[in-house]
């Protein structure tokens, strides 16, 4: 999960950093429309990671492990399709270039989880050899 947590983080910061360009480039509706597209990846990614965490067992088959990983996938995916009309629909003033730059940016961040090593891996393994 650390990976996992990490991107997360990412997204956070990559929101942040978003939502201030976009509110010192064209203003207040603009760093809140960035903040909202933000905000739905990160709230996705939860769902994501919340998933994952309640699927594959340690020890568990790859049919297992690869299960966990298409029901947490498809968590994202609804938690992301529900959140989108929402957020478009309730807020009028949204600009929607800031909106969805920084919903695809954090969407780029979260298939950056791949590239984060988990600390478990990094650790040497005893071979019960003593």
């Amino acid at each position: 999960m650390r990976p996992i947590r990490i991107v997360l983080g990412w997204q956070v910061i990559v929101t942040a950093v978003l939502t201030l360009a976009f509110g010192f480039l064209w203003g207040v509706h603009a760093a809140l429309s960035a903040a909202l597209g933000g905000a739905v990846n990160v709230v996705a990614g939860c769902g994501f990671a919340w998933m994952a965490a309640r699927g594959g067992k340690a020890g568990g088959t790859a049919g297992e492990a690869l299960r966990a990983v298409f029901r947490a996938e498809a968590v994202k995916v609804i938690l992301i399709l529900v959140q989108l009309p929402i957020v478009l629909a309730n807020y009028r003033d949204i600009v929607h270039a800031a909106f969805f730059t920084s919903f695809v940016i954090t969407v780029a961040v979260f298939a950056m989880a791949i590239a984060v090593r988990d600390a478990e891996q990094d650790k040497p393994r005893s071979t019960g050899d003593a």
